[in-house]
């Protein structure tokens, strides 16, 4: 159930199609459902924040990854699978066929089976490196799930500055902007001095030995000079996107809403 189906609900029973006691037992009982006891999965994620859960799928079983999709499809709500391993892959591909796989960023999509409406805001994510690509996948993936208007721009890092400046138009436009970066993870504080909108930084696990697995990048993003930017865990590729997503949709609404002239 999202707010959606609970506003049709209440006018249904305001309107005298459904009575007060059944729509009262279908709000007790769609709270989370009961998956074999290995999952509670919540239902009412969409009402609450927008969004359904997504599942991690890192330490799940194929088969538990697909009993929660199963559930939340039968509920009306499309999915998302981050961390997703190969062969899980090969299951969820076997039992959704009309599943998006992204085997670079290790996701999995279904998508709603309603028309989610017109795109909300404009995210764009931006990677340092190459290496960098799993990580700037998974928050494309989610921007998109989230029904943004997404554009990726790879390997514009600050060993050759002018890649990035070229790219200047693209993210003077946009709501939010990602940047995924490793190694010494400056590419956030340039963009942030260079655009006018929020920039979530995305540290990577990308560098050798003194960058300790992200480490290094997580604090150079902390202590960014740049006023606008702000940081994630590392290799949060979701909550990168998610963010980015959550503000883009606010500022893409708002614009939908503004009267015209």
């Amino acid at each position: 159930m999202d707010s959606h189906h609970l506003t049709r609900m209440l006018e249904a029973v305001r309107d005298g199609r459904l009575a007060p006691a059944e729509a009262a037992q279908s709000i007790a009982l769609e709270p989370y459902h009961d998956a074999g006891g290995f999952a509670k999965v919540d239902l009412h994620r969409s009402m609450r924040c927008g969004f359904p859960e997504v599942v991690f799928g890192q330490g799940k079983t194929a088969e538990q990854i697909e009993s929660i999709l199963c559930a939340q499809r039968a509920n009306g709500q499309g999915g998302l699978v981050t961390r997703l391993d190969p062969q899980a892959a090969i299951h969820l591909k076997r039992a959704f066929p009309e599943g998006e796989h992204n085997a670079l960023g290790r996701t999995f999509r279904l998508a709603p089976p309603a028309d989610p409406g017109p795109k909300l805001g404009r995210v764009t994510i931006v990677t340092a490196g190459t290496s960098d690509l799993p990580v700037a996948e998974e928050a494309k993936v989610t921007a998109q799930a989230w029904n943004c208007e997404v554009e990726l721009i790879a390997d514009v890092g600050v060993a050759g500055l002018h890649r990035l400046l070229h790219q200047l138009p693209n993210l003077k436009s946009c709501d939010a902007i990602v940047v995924v970066a490793g190694m010494e993870g400056a590419l956030p504080s340039v963009v942030g001095g260079l655009v006018d909108c929020p920039v979530i930084a995305v540290p990577t696990s990308i560098g050798y030995g003194a960058h300790f697995h992200g480490l290094a990048a997580l604090l150079g993003m902390l202590n960014s000079c740049s006023s606008n930017v702000v940081v994630v865990n590392i290799d949060a590729g979701f909550s990168g996107g998610h963010i980015a997503s959550l503000i883009a949709r606010r500022m893409g609404q708002a614009r939908l809403d503004r009267p015209p002239g």
